[in-house]
């Protein structure tokens, strides 16, 4: 596979890292990997080993204050710093790849991210994959929290309000923890109030207005996740107008399905689904 990489102008003069793997041969389709909180682009090689050899081309970018990319870590003045460069970032890749089916598949607040995009960008797209989908505030953070956190997200937008990411959350695999402790563009450090509250008013954007998605979609959701809500990928199916939908719950998995054990088995579901829907394209 060929492997490309580059930056581009995002936000408030922010210079944002993208990459591409792309197969030997012709491109059968486009993945738009849109990550996760605290994490980066370059964590998806499961899905990048998996799908280039059948022909797919992966692009990524790093969201603002992530990753490779410039920005003040776990901060964002609106969420809309997240989505705008998304677009931008699509329609580079669009042009790269003209007329190739794209598919977002977004993780984490990355599915909460893309959520956002396909309201306001769906007809561009041949459908999504929403993996863990932060649709949902985690259960455990108090309605006391939240109404703080929008205050000091306010008065002092750049303070560390919430815990980092539990890594024994992340996922079962011991080696996939232990990488994640040991990457250097993973941030380790705490949300910030700003983007705390940015996250809350997202999520409940994207419950309010779900009903308007109307491409196909496949949601994924490991039944023991411990970092969002699983009940987030229930009121999303559900919400969502699509007469295409699908929801699958694997039992038992943790967050990152893709990196789960036994990610082969999601790793087919995805595969054979994307397969269906180009077919259902031509």
């Amino acid at each position: 596979m060929k492997h490309q990489e580059g930056v581009f102008m995002g936000v408030r003069g922010a210079e944002l890292y993208y990459q591409g793997w792309l197969p030997e041969g012709e491109v059968r389709a486009v993945l738009l990997i849109v990550h996760g909180l605290a994490e980066h682009s370059g964590r998806y090689m499961n899905v990048v080993n998996r799908f280039v050899p059948l022909g797919y081309a992966v692009y990524g970018i790093d969201h603002v204050g992530h990753g490779r990319s410039e920005g003040r870590r776990l901060y964002v003045e609106r969420f809309a710093d997240y989505t705008e460069p998304l677009k931008t970032y699509f329609d580079m890749v669009r042009c790269r790849q003209p007329d190739k089916p794209v598919f977002l598949v977004g993780h984490s607040m990355g599915g909460l991210i893309g959520a956002l995009h396909l309201l306001a960008h769906q007809d561009d797209l041949a459908g999504a994959v929403l993996s863990g989908p932060a649709i949902k505030a985690p259960g455990n953070i108090p309605a006391g929290i939240i109404f703080v956190g929008r205050v000091l997200s306010v008065l002092v937008p750049g303070v560390g309000l919430v815990p980092p990411v539990d890594a024994d959350g992340v996922c079962r695999d011991p080696a996939v923890v232990k990488a994640y402790l040991a990457d250097p563009l993973v941030h380790r450090g705490k949300l910030t109030a700003r983007l705390g509250a940015e996250l809350i008013g997202a999520m409940e954007h994207v419950r309010a207005e779900a009903n308007r998605i109307t491409l196909p979609v496949l949601i994924l959701q490991g039944g023991a996740d411990r970092l969002v809500d699983p009940s987030g990928a229930q009121i999303l199916y559900e919400k969502i107008a699509s007469s295409d939908k699908k929801l699958v719950v694997y039992e038992g998995f943790f967050h990152e399905v893709f990196n789960e054990p036994q990610h082969d088995r999601v790793l087919t579901d995805v595969e054979q689904w994307l397969a269906a829907h180009i077919l259902a394209g031509k």
